[in-house]
C-alpha cells in the first residue's frame, strides 16, 4: 500500500527548502506527500529554534498528535531541524508522541530512522556534518512560479543572542556548477523567480574556483536571464561594494536588500557580537543606495536585548527614521539557552518594557511604512502575480522588483503573469490597484 507523509514546516526560508529535499528523499523511498495530515501514516515537523514561540508552537502541535495517535496507533511522528539539534535527545522526554528526531545535516538518514521507528524502535540521528550540503538530491519544488536554491549552509557568526551556529553547524558552501545547474533547471521548467538562501550569503565560497557571492550572483544573473533573482540573507560587515554593483549591472537581480541590524546602539550591537557599528550600518546603507538607486531596504529588529537602555533604544527608533526601513520583522528579545547571552549576559529588561518598545517599533515601522507605500501612488510598478488574493477570488497579489505587495484586480490574468499594475491606494502593508 502506498504511504502518505505530511510535512508541516516551521520558521525560516531555509525550513521551506530542506522540506523540499526531505519531500525528495521519501519520494525515493515510495512515499506520497499530503496536505491532510488526518489521512497520513507518518508526519514529519520541521523545526525552527529561532524564536522561543516557535518551539511552543512545535510543542502545541506534538500535543494535537498525541490525541491523533490513539485512534491511528499505526501513525508515527518525526520532529527534524533545529529544535531537537538545540535540544537533542531530551526532545523524547518532552513528548511520547516522538518516534524519531533528526537534524539539518542527517536528512540522507530519515529512511533508516523510520523503518526503525516502524519497529518500534525510538532512534536520533543529530551529528553535525560539516561537508554536508545535499548535493545529488534534486529538490522536490513545491511551487511553479517561485522557488529557493539554498547555496550554503551553517553560520560562522557567533552573534550573541542565536542558536544557529549550534543547529546548523559552520559555513559550508554549495560548489558555483551545481548552483547554475539547478537554476538552469528552474529556468527551462519555467518558474519566474529565484531566490538564493543561506544564513549569510556574502560568506558564500566555492574552494574550487574561489568564487565569492557576488561572482556567483553574477552568474546567477546570467544563467536566469528573463528571470528574477533574490538573494537572502546579507549580513551588515561583509556585503561588499562589489556585491552591490551586481546587483545595479543586472535588471533580473532584483532591487531589494535584506539587511538585519537588531539595534541602532553601537553600544548594543557591540553586546550582541554584530561586528559592525552604528556608524559602519549606515555607511552600508548609503553605498547600496550610491549604487541602486530606488533599492528598498528592509531588516530584523530586536527590543529589550540585554541591557538596553531606553537611550540604546531611543538610538533604534532613530536609525528607523534615518534609514527608513521599508519593512522590518520586528521581535522582543528572548533568551535562547546555550547561547553566549544566555550564559554570559544578564536578561535584565523587564518584559513589560521589552513589549512597550517592541509596541513602539513597530508603530514607527509601520508609519514609515505606510508613507514609502504611499509615494507608490498613481505610479505603475511592474508586479509578479503570485496567488489569488486571501479576500478576493476577483484579485491577484503580487510582488514588485522591490519586494513591496501589490493587490490588484485579475481581469483576464493568472499567477505567473507579469502584470502592470497602476498603483490607486496604499496600506502599510500593501500597494492596491489595477492592470494597465
Amino acid at each position: 500500500m502506498t504511504k502518505k507523509v505530511h510535512i508541516r514546516t516551521f520558521g525560516c526560508q531555509m525550513n521551506q527548502a530542506d522540506s523540499e529535499i526531505i519531500t525528495s528523499l521519501l519520494q525515493d523511498e515510495g512515499y506520497v506527500v499530503t496536505d491532510a495530515e488526518d489521512s497520513a501514516d507518518l508526519v514529519i515537523l520541521n523545526t525552527c529554534a529561532v524564536r522561543e514561540n516557535a518551539v511552543e508552537k512545535i510543542m502545541n502541535a506534538l500535543d494535537n498528535l498525541k490525541g491523533k495517535r490513539r485512534s491511528r496507533p499505526g501513525l508515527l511522528v518525526g520532529v527534524i531541524g533545529c529544535v531537537p539539534q538545540y535540544y537533542r535527545e531530551k526532545m523524547f522526554g518532552m513528548s511520547e508522541s516522538i518516534d524519531f528526531l533528526a537534524g539539518p545535516d542527517t536528512y540522507r538518514q530519515l529512511p533508516l530512522l523510520i523503518e526503525n521507528a516502524e519497529r518500534g524502535i525510538r532512534g536520533a540521528n543529530l551529528a553535525h556534518i560539516p561537508d554536508e550540503t545535499y548535493h545529488g538530491i534534486e529538490p522536490c519544488h513545491t511551487g511553479s512560479i517561485s522557488a529557493f536554491v539554498p547555496i550554503m549552509r551553517g553560520c560562522n557568526n557567533m552573534c550573541a543572542f542565536c542558536v544557529v551556529p549550534f543547529t546548523r553547524g559552520k559555513e559550508r558552501s554549495r560548489s558555483t556548477a551545481s548552483v547554475i545547474d539547478e537554476v538552469e533547471q528552474l529556468v527551462e521548467k519555467g518558474y519566474k523567480e529565484i531566490t538564493l538562501l543561506g544564513q549569510n550569503v556574502n560568506s558564500y565560497y566555492d574552494s574550487g574556483t574561489g568564487d565569492g557571492f557576488a561572482e556567483l550572483l553574477e552568474n546567477v544573473g546570467f544563467a536566469a536571464k528573463g528571470v528574477r533573482v533574490r538573494f537572502t540573507t546579507s549580513h551588515p560587515k561583509d556585503i561588499s561594494e562589489s556585491l552591490v554593483r551586481v546587483i545595479a549591472e543586472h535588471e533580473n537581480i532584483c532591487n531589494a536588500v535584506h539587511l538585519p541590524v537588531q539595534s541602532g546602539s553601537t553600544r548594543m550591537l557591540e553586546l550582541m557580537n554584530r561586528g559592525h557599528s552604528r556608524e559602519e550600518y549606515l555607511e552600508k546603507i548609503a553605498m547600496i543606495r550610491h549604487f541602486i538607486p530606488g533599492v528598498t531596504i528592509s531588516t530584523d529588529l530586536i527590543a529589550g536585548f540585554c541591557g538596553e537602555t531606553e537611550e540604546d533604544h531611543y538610538e533604534t527608533l532613530s536609525m528607523m527614521e534615518e534609514v527608513r526601513f521599508d519593512f522590518s520583522f520586528m521581535f522582543h528579545y528572548s533568551v535562547r539557552p546555550g547561547t553566549y547571552a544566555a550564559k554570559h549576559l544578564p536578561d535584565d529588561v523587564p518584559e513589560k518594557i521589552k513589549k512597550r518598545r517592541l509596541e513602539e517599533v513597530i508603530a514607527l515601522q509601520s508609519r514609515i511604512s505606510k508613507e514609502l507605500h504611499a509615494v507608490e501612488v498613481g505610479n505603475v510598478v511592474e508586479v509578479l502575480a503570485e496567488s489569488e488574493s486571501k479576500r478576493s477570488k476577483k484579485k491577484l497579489m503580487g510582488r514588485t522588483g522591490t519586494n513591496r505587495v501589490v493587490v490588484f484586480d485579475r481581469g483576464g490574468y493568472k499567477p505567473g503573469d507579469i502584470v502592470s499594475v497602476k498603483v490607486n491606494s496604499s496600506t502599510s502593508a500593501t500597494l492596491i490597484g489595477y492592470p494597465q
